[in-house]
């Protein structure tokens, strides 16, 4: 019996929290499949074993090879103010880093603006991206997006910055206990938000999020959406999530963007 299958134990802990829980063994896109469900309720989930033609952040392939990962779509349809939306994938990060630290007892970090990373050291240079998040909206819903490399071997990888929690050393893992803790977290994070309006700081997620981001007080390169790329230290996350950038002694704040973290900040 594949990990991934809805058994008992999972639809228990799981709870009624979730409307709808689907698991197929392929498709193309669960964040596809979803955007194009205009019934699906609030709080529906659909995992796949193999994905063959997701896309990821900045339109970039995403392939989950068979029984190598957890791949998985939630649609969610919040009844906070559209201005604050942009804060469901940071929410979401913080999701994933929390549970996955937890259950899988890994290095983990946040790379601005919702990438996981893992290592097999303390060092967060060191790390690799393990995870990816991806939302999209539709309507009034938001899809997001969920991809982590959990038995993915080095040969699957799909570039060398990448890597999987096996890789890290975190080898007796069951993707469907993982699974549980991820959407336990995703759950307990969106009630808090949904509860304030979406107010990131009045319920600590944006303080959570910092607390986990590792671009903070590097010195990157953030290429925005328009191919400027903007060198400096990143300084900081505000109200509304985005990324503060000192551009030699000028604060710049990016709402969107590839970032990638060129060295740690030299102290003083």
């Amino acid at each position: 019996m594949s990990d991934l299958e809805l058994s008992d134990d999972l639809r228990t802990v799981l709870g009624e929290r979730w409307a709808r829980m689907t698991v197929v063994t392929e498709t193309a896109s669960t964040n596809a499949d979803l955007l194009a469900d205009a019934a699906a309720p609030d709080r529906s989930v659909l995992v796949t074993d193999h994905q063959v033609a997701g896309r990821g952040r900045l339109d970039r392939s995403w392939v989950s090879p068979p029984g190598a990962g957890l791949t998985f779509s939630v649609l969610l349809r919040p009844q906070v103010p559209l201005l604050v939306w942009g804060w469901l994938p940071l929410l979401a990060g913080v999701a994933v880093y929390e549970a996955v630290g937890t259950v899988a007892s890994a290095r983990v970090a946040l790379k601005w603006p919702n990438d996981l990373l893992a290592g097999p050291s303390p060092e967060p240079a060191t790390f690799g991206k393990v995870a990816g998040i991806l939302a999209q909206t539709s309507g009034e819903a938001v899809v997001i997006g969920i991809g982590l490399n959990v038995h993915t071997s080095r040969e699957q990888l799909p570039v060398e910055t990448a890597t999987s929690l096996a890789l890290c050393g975190v080898t007796s893992l069951d993707r469907g206990e993982l699974l549980a803790a991820i959407l336990a977290r995703l759950d307990a994070r969106y009630a808090q938000w949904v509860d304030v309006a979406g107010d990131a700081e009045a319920c600590g997620l944006a303080a959570a999020y910092r607390a986990a981001c590792a671009t903070v007080g590097q010195v990157v390169a953030v290429t925005g959406t328009d191919g400027v790329v903007a060198r400096g230290t990143a300084v900081g996350i505000d109200t509304s999530g985005r990324l503060q950038v000192d551009v030699g002694g000028t604060i710049q704040v990016i709402g969107a963007g590839e970032v990638e973290h060129v060295r740690p900040a030299a102290p003083g």
